[in-house]
């Protein structure tokens, strides 16, 4: 790339966020992608019904710039993770299902970023990331809309190729721990499935295992049963679990048949609770942006300089930093350790004394607002909004597989914007404007 298309390369992507409000989304290329077999016929319909803003109709634009520094910011999180001292000092405390190692590493680990002015910014990493399906179906059913459009490449794998990289990927889990070719069945266990947002995307998981000969079940983890030295779902043995629990230690009640199959080596798990407790607790985001936690590992400078340069400061939230971080709260974003999907997240000027009370009480850190980028987007009426979004990269031991943006409004993604929801990320190369 020469130096004029180095200075052009990042106006190209923010004109485009910023500047074109176009839909890309064609809607019946989006209905027969997800009704690509004939018991899902319906599913497009009944997404529009109960999910009005799931998809958003255009698409968010990166440069090849960004997209390796979010591929050096996950490697550089995958090498220290990988170190026999991290992962002594993570598992030193953690529950007993984190203990369990067979070999598994983990799919559709989500590394979630903010795109900022010194380049992208990991806010979150999470071991059992929703969404993947849909978006690689949202994202065939992408057209150019004019000729201003430049080329575009989804990155980092070719659409037509994805689904078969994800079969190999739950194969790769399976030969960790049988060292056979595949399992013969396997359950997607959730709690409430069909209650849960992301349910449909179960269901094309069903599919795609299902032509591969794999049967395949979606499940509440309390129906299932350990006997025999099995895990069983009905009267069908279950080889494989893929887990999409956020019961990450299996703690509860209604996972203890699951947790049991589990510790005894009588199923195979994937992502693990190992995986979680590596990776997706909120507080290793402040040892990963610590200059003092960096330079106590054997790292090279290269990776720590990646590390602070990615990800924003975070600290613990404790009783001896609670009141430095009160008056510093309006530069702060507060969300709980073993959090997810947003739920108890608060900006700091949005703070009341009542609710962080509730956070010194609770297990909680503190991060450096990143803010997100803004996409321009037309919604009904004729009318625009500029739209926040973050971008989530599907990941397989350190590498991306296929970005996804989720478009919003407001203090967190919620699926609940007018013009929002998920939205295919494209790499922008060899146009000018």
């Amino acid at each position: 790339m020469t130096t004029a298309e180095k200075l052009i390369e990042p106006c190209r992507a923010e004109w485009l966020n910023k500047q074109c409000a176009c839909q890309f989304l064609d809607p019946a290329l989006l209905k027969a992608e997800l009704e690509a077999s004939p018991d899902l016929i319906g599913l497009a319909d009944e997404i529009a019904h109960s999910r009005p803003h799931l998809f958003s109709a255009t698409m968010v634009f990166i440069t090849p710039a960004q997209r390796d520094q979010m591929q050096a910011i996950i490697r550089a999180v995958s090498d220290l993770a990988a170190m026999p001292v991290w992962q002594n000092q993570v598992l030193a405390n953690a529950p007993a299902a984190a203990q369990i190692d067979f070999g598994q590493d983990g799919v559709f680990f989500g590394y979630d970023f903010h795109l900022g002015e010194n380049g992208p910014q990991l806010i979150e990493i999470n071991t059992n990331a929703g969404g993947a399906m849909l978006n690689l179906a949202l994202a065939r059913a992408q057209t150019a809309c004019c000729k201003a459009c430049p080329p575009l490449t989804a990155a980092p794998k070719t659409l037509d190729e994805l689904e078969n990289t994800w079969l190999a990927m739950f194969e790769q889990e399976w030969c960790a721990q049988r060292g056979t070719a595949r399992p013969r069945s396997i359950a997607i266990i959730d709690e409430a499935p069909k209650q849960q947002y992301l349910y449909p995307e179960f269901l094309l998981f069903q599919r795609l295992f299902e032509a591969a000969g794999i049967h395949c079940q979606v499940a509440d983890p309390s129906e299932l049963r350990w006997h025999d030295g099995q895990l069983w779902l009905g009267d069908e043995a279950i080889d494989m679990v893929y887990n999409r629990l956020t019961d990450f230690y299996f703690e509860q009640a209604n996972t203890q048949a699951l947790w049991l199959a589990f510790a005894a080596g009588d199923v195979v798990v994937t992502p693990t609770p190992r995986a979680h407790a590596l990776y997706a607790d909120k507080r290793h985001l402040a040892a990963l942006s610590s200059p003092e936690h960096l330079a106590s590992y054997q790292l090279a400078d290269s990776i720590i300089a990646t590390l602070q340069a990615g990800i924003p400061r975070t600290f613990q939230v404790t009783a001896a930093n609670a009141d430095e971080l009160w008056s510093q709260r309006r530069q702060l974003f507060f969300k709980p350790a073993s959090g997810y999907g947003s739920k108890a997240t608060y900006r700091g000027d949005k703070l009341t004394k009542r609710v962080w009370g509730e956070i010194l009480a609770a297990n909680y850190v503190a991060q450096t607002i990143a803010p997100p980028s803004e996409r321009y987007v037309a919604i009904e009426d004729n009318r625009t909004a500029d739209l926040k979004f973050d971008i989530r990269a599907y990941v397989y031991r350190g590498e991306i597989q296929l970005f996804a943006a989720r478009l919003y409004s407001g203090q967190t993604t919620n699926f609940r914007t007018q013009g929002g929801g998920f939205a295919p990320v494209y790499i922008t190369e060899g146009a000018s404007f």
